[in-house]
């Protein structure tokens, strides 16, 4: 059974940066296409980042990130800690939302429901 728990949130000013990581218990992370995704109150959970399983590299795309978060995120992988990090700069308040983390044994896609894993969450707010 594979589980994956977020970790990091929490409350930051603009301009400041943050760390989220995604804890997979059960199975080694680079088997795992993982993504971040986010809900902000009132709104549709959207897709932020996405990292490809090395297995899928014929596909191209390693990384793909959401417009509104290119060049201030990253998304990066620990295969000695399990993890699938998130580094957060230059943060805004538009920002703020709950953060999850989700994994599938497939090529990236943008699409909530198509990762078969998915963390509870974090929340992350980012005040102006």
């Amino acid at each position: 059974q594979v589980q994956l728990v977020e970790s990091g949130g929490g409350l930051v000013q603009a301009g400041a940066s943050l760390r989220l990581s995604c804890a997979v218990s059960g199975r080694t992370v680079s088997t795992y296409t993982m993504a971040w995704f986010r809900q902000a109150p009132g709104k549709e959970r959207e897709f932020v980042a996405a990292l490809l399983a090395i297995r899928f590299a014929w596909s191209g795309g390693g990384t793909v990130y959401a417009d509104s978060v290119k060049g201030r995120f990253t998304i990066s992988r620990d295969n000695a800690g399990n993890t699938v990090d998130l580094q957060m700069n230059s943060l805004k308040p538009e920002d703020t939302a709950v953060y999850y983390c989700a994994a599938r044994e497939a090529v990236i896609s943008r699409t909530w429901y198509e990762y078969q894993y998915r963390g509870q969450g974090t929340q992350v707010t980012v005040a102006s």
